[in-house]
């Protein structure tokens, strides 16, 4: 028989996210489940309970009939001491749990000797978990809002602007953490047109801020911050020292300043101090992504937007709930590719295998067992490469191996190549050895010039191809056209017909070629 799976209406203030929208209801039918959901649970998203029904999924009027009625509950969320109540005996939850944040929570789910999914502990080391990262989608957007809220608190345009008014200059944004959240406020506000720096204790985050159009701002001290699980780790004193002054340098140039840095099971490191704020321009911004966790400023109130000593500071906790659509559809789309891994037999009935690692990782609790942590992730081994390589070597000195010619062999076949030069010279035709030298000269030329073809307008292999093209395209004409001195040398007519038969298939290469590649251009243009 088919488990239902329940999504109630979220509890917490402010809060408009739902865990499933229509379009992903229709999918959970097709896995099998049977799906019911809470009168109201996604008015804040925009969804209501009519699509909900024509998708397919039933709905009910209080949470306690919705709770006692699933056997999985979707949730956004951390769970309540009154929702633990009302979860069936044995039940299913997969939602945010944060088990290290919340130990009471955890002892009141496994009494109820209930299996919880934590979508916060998923390992985002494996590659095949990310279409189930509910952290990075959900990051994402509250990047993307996070500019969108200073934008509607700073007085200016983001873009320089030149009017018979005056000159505006673009807006200078400081972005302190280029995880995901701060590279998609990296490019948001690259897109508005503002100048924008950002910075980071890893520094494999450097090409991506450079490409998403910012300029990343280095710390003048050497410490590598890559942590576990592609989170920043807790830096030493000094590089916390360096890295103060480098903000405080930017807090006296820049317009806005976003803050985005958090380490898990840590509260939110200080990164802007109040005399920073102090020496900001009247006017500024600073958004403070981290306030839920005690803020990256020290001036922060959570859930609120001040103003202290001319600065705007906003500290909202709600930036994805401010998206509500948006970040409901992604997280509804996270859990079906979760649920797509519970249930490949697509039968309605989940199986929870502790032997995957993603869902191992994933599972907090499990039939009242608290089974978190979970033990690290198994690493492939990395390939011997320098055993690969030593019986290639070998391979290479024997018979039809692919390694460096022999000097002998070398010799051998540099005297027969002579050999066949003189050859030629000796008893060919006069008329011969001219072509046959062209003909070598060719070689040599043709080759630097295809090869030294820069891929400015194609990519690569298509610049070769064009060029090989050109070269063949200029010796037809050749053949079609004879010289001036010779006009009345016409070709054969044979060799006229494969002559125009070449100009005609490198033209449609070359024109071809220009057509993909504008294509291929079209595809990045907004």
């Amino acid at each position: 028989m088919p488990q239902i799976i329940g999504v109630p209406k979220e509890t917490a203030a402010g809060e408009k996210r739902v865990a499933t929208v229509p379009e992903v209801v229709e999918k959970l039918i097709k896995l099998g489940f049977a799906v019911r959901l809470q009168s109201g649970a996604g008015e804040g998203a925009n969804c209501s309970d009519e699509s909900y029904r024509a998708a397919g999924a039933e709905v009910v009027a209080t949470a306690a009939e919705l709770w006692s009625g699933s056997d999985i509950v979707l949730k956004v969320g951390v769970p309540t001491v009154e929702e633990v109540g009302l979860l069936r005996e044995g039940g299913t939850l997969i939602g945010f749990i944060w088990p290290a944040q919340n130990p009471e929570l955890m002892q009141q789910l496994a009494a109820k000797k209930a299996t919880v999914l934590a979508i916060d502990s998923l390992p985002r080391t494996l590659s095949r978990a990310q279409k189930m990262d509910a952290l990075t989608s959900q990051a994402g957007v509250a990047g993307y809002r996070a500019v969108i809220e200073a934008a509607n608190a700073f007085g200016r345009f983001f873009n320089g602007q030149i009017t018979a008014a005056g000159k505006v200059p673009p807006a200078k944004v400081f972005i302190a953490g280029a995880g995901v959240a701060g590279l998609a406020a990296v490019g948001t506000a690259a897109s508005l047109g503002a100048i924008v720096r950002a910075n980071d204790t890893r520094a494999e985050v450097a090409d991506q801020v450079v490409s998403l159009g910012g300029e990343f701002v280095k710390v003048d001290y050497a410490e590598e911050g890559s942590g576990g699980g592609g989170y920043a780790k807790v830096m030493s004193e000094g590089f916390q020292n360096a890295q103060r002054e480098m903000y405080a340098r930017q807090a006296r140039e820049v317009d806005i300043i976003i803050t985005t840095a958090l380490i898990p099971g840590k509260p939110a490191p200080r990164l802007i101090t109040a005399e920073m704020v102090q020496s900001m321009k009247p006017g500024s911004v600073i958004v403070d992504m981290a306030g839920e966790r005690g803020g990256n400023c020290e001036l922060t109130e959570a859930g609120k937007a001040v103003v202290k000593h001319g600065v705007t500071i906003i500290g909202y906790t709600d930036l994805n709930s401010r998206l509500a659509k948006q970040s409901s559809t992604l997280y509804a789309t996270n859990l079906f590719r979760l649920a797509e891994e519970l249930c490949k037999t697509k039968d309605g009935v989940i199986n929870v295998n502790m032997e995957d690692d993603a869902i191992r990782g994933l599972t907090v609790i499990k039939d009242g067992g608290i089974t978190w942590p979970p033990p690290p992730v198994k690493q492939a081994a990395p390939r011997p490469a320098a055993a690969a390589a030593k019986p290639a070597e070998k391979k290479g000195h024997g018979h039809g191996g692919g390694g460096p010619i022999p000097a002998k062999a070398l010799a051998i076949l540099f005297g027969v190549g002579a050999l066949a030069f003189w050859f030629i010279g000796a008893y060919a035709p006069a008329a011969f050895l001219g072509h046959f030298t062209v003909f070598v000269l060719a070689c040599f030329i043709g080759y630097m010039v295809v090869w030294n073809v820069t891929p400015a307008l194609h990519t690569p292999l298509m610049s070769v191809t064009n060029a090989i093209s050109s070269i063949i395209c200029i010796g037809a004409l050749v053949q079609v056209a004879p010289p001036l001195q010779d006009v009345a040398g016409r070709p054969e007519g044979w060799i006229l017909g494969l002559a125009v038969t070449g100009i005609a298939l490198t033209a449609i290469n070359m024109f071809g070629g220009f057509a993909v590649t504008r294509r291929m251009l079209e595809m990045f243009r907004k």
